[in-house]
C-alpha cells in the first residue's frame, strides 16, 4: 500500500498540497516533516503552513538568516497557537540547521498562507501603519481605526450588529489601503533601491493583509441567513489563502516547488463542506481555487483515518484508497485528490 511521495509529484508540479483531517493529531505534522525532507531532495525549496502570513515572516527570518530567538519565533511567528505543536518546533529547528550549511539561494523558505482571522479578526491598524511608514506618509490613522478592541472581539465577527465592517470609517480605511497598495507599486523603483525587493514585498503583504481584514469585517457585517453568512466568511478566508499561495509561488518560482500544509477542507480540490453549530456550510476552498488556476501544477494529498495512530502509515493513490477510519473521506473528495495519506488504525 505504501508509495513514495515522489510518485505523486509530476514534473510540472509547482505546489504540493498536504492535508490533514484534524490539527490536533500530532502524527500528521511529524509525517509532514519527513515528507518535506524527502521533497527537498527532489528540489522543493519552500513550505507554506496554515498560519498567518505576516506572522510567518519571523519564522522565515529565523530559518533563513538565524534572526531572533527560537522560543520567541515559535510564540510570535505562528497563529492559532500552532507554534506550540512539537512537529512545528521540529520543522523550524530542522530548517534552520539545513540552511546553516547552504548558500542564500539554496536555503529553504517558510511561508504562511493564512490571514489573521477566523472566528475573530484583528484591527487593520498595525498593517496600515507598516505600509504608511514604508511609504513615508504623514497620516494619522487613529481617528478612523478607533479602539482596536472593537475590531478584535469575537462579537465583531459573530454578530453583524456589532461589526465595524460596514461603517463609514471602515470604508475610508479600505480606500486608504487601496491607495497605499497603488502607491507601493508606483514607488517600487525608489523603495526597492532604498531597501530591497524583500522589504518592498513585506510592505505589500502588510497592506494587502489590511485590505483582507477590512474585506472580512465587511462580510461579517452582512445581515443574512447564518449558514449563508458563515459560508461566505469561509469563502473569503479561503480566497485570500489561495491568493497568498499564488503569490508565494510567484516569489518561489525560480527556486523550486512549494509544499503547502493545512486542513483537508482548505486544500481539497472539490467544494468544501462543513457542519458547524447546526449549519451546513459550503464554499470553494483554497485548493479548489488554485487547482482551477494551476491545473496539473497543483498536486493534492489528503489525510485520513484515526487519531492516536502514527507509527504505521502509507501513501495510496486516491482511486485505490478503501479505508474509512475516524475521519472518512467521501467519494467526491477522493475524486479530487491525487493521493491519501492514511494512518493505520492499529498504530500506536
Amino acid at each position: 500500500m505504501t508509495q513514495d511521495i515522489c510518485e505523486f509529484v509530476n514534473d510540472s508540479c509547482d505546489l504540493l498540497g498536504f492535508g490533514e483531517p484534524d490539527h490536533r493529531e500530532p502524527a500528521y505534522g511529524l509525517i509532514r516533516n519527513e515528507l518535506f525532507a524527502r521533497l527537498v531532495e527532489r528540489g522543493f525549496r519552500s513550505i507554506a503552513l496554515e498560519t498567518d502570513r505576516v506572522a510567518a515572516f519571523a519564522v522565515d527570518d529565523y530559518v533563513r538568516e538565524g534572526e531572533g530567538d527560537f522560543e520567541a519565533v515559535l510564540a510570535e511567528g505562528f497563529s492559532h497557537g500552532f507554534g506550540a505543536h512539537d512537529a512545528n518546533r521540529r520543522l523550524v529547528a530542522w530548517m534552520r540547521e539545513y540552511n546553516e550549511r547552504r548558500a542564500p539561494e539554496e536555503r529553504l523558505a517558510f511561508h504562511g498562507m493564512d490571514a489573521p482571522f477566523e472566528f475573530t479578526a484583528e484591527s487593520p491598524r498595525r498593517y496600515l501603519e507598516f505600509g504608511r511608514d514604508r511609504l513615508g506618509l504623514d497620516l494619522d490613522l487613529a481617528p478612523l481605526v478607533g479602539d482596536d478592541d472593537r475590531w478584535g472581539g469575537m462579537e465583531a465577527v459573530t454578530d453583524p450588529d456589532r461589526s465595524p465592517g460596514d461603517t463609514d470609517e471602515a470604508r475610508r480605511l479600505r480606500a486608504i489601503a487601496d491607495d497605499m497598495l497603488t502607491a507601493l507599486y508606483a514607488e517600487a523603483p525608489r523603495l526597492i533601491a532604498a531597501a530591497s525587493r524583500a522589504d518592498w514585498d513585506r510592505a505589500r503583504v502588510h497592506v494587502a493583509t489590511a485590505l483582507d481584514l477590512l474585506r472580512y469585517h465587511r462580510q461579517a457585517a452582512v445581515r443574512t441567513d447564518e449558514g449563508d453568512r458563515w459560508s461566505r466568511l469561509s469563502a473569503v478566508r479561503d480566497a485570500i489563502m489561495a491568493r497568498n499561495l499564488l503569490d508565494v509561488r510567484d516569489l518561489e518560482a525560480r527556486r523550486g516547488p512549494t509544499m503547502v500544509c493545512g486542513h483537508n477542507v482548505h486544500l481539497q480540490r472539490n467544494r468544501s463542506r462543513m457542519s458547524m453549530a447546526g449549519m451546513d456550510l459550503a464554499w470553494n476552498g483554497a485548493g479548489a481555487v488554485v487547482a482551477a488556476l494551476l491545473r496539473e501544477r497543483y498536486v493534492c494529498v489528503l489525510g485520513g483515518t484515526a487519531p492516536g495512530a502514527g507509527e504505521a502509515w502509507g501513501l495510496t493513490a486516491a482511486d485505490e484508497f478503501k479505508g474509512e477510519g475516524r475521519f472518512p473521506l467521501d467519494r467526491e473528495t477522493l475524486e479530487g485528490a491525487d493521493a491519501v495519506l492514511h494512518l493505520n488504525e492499529s498504530a500506536t
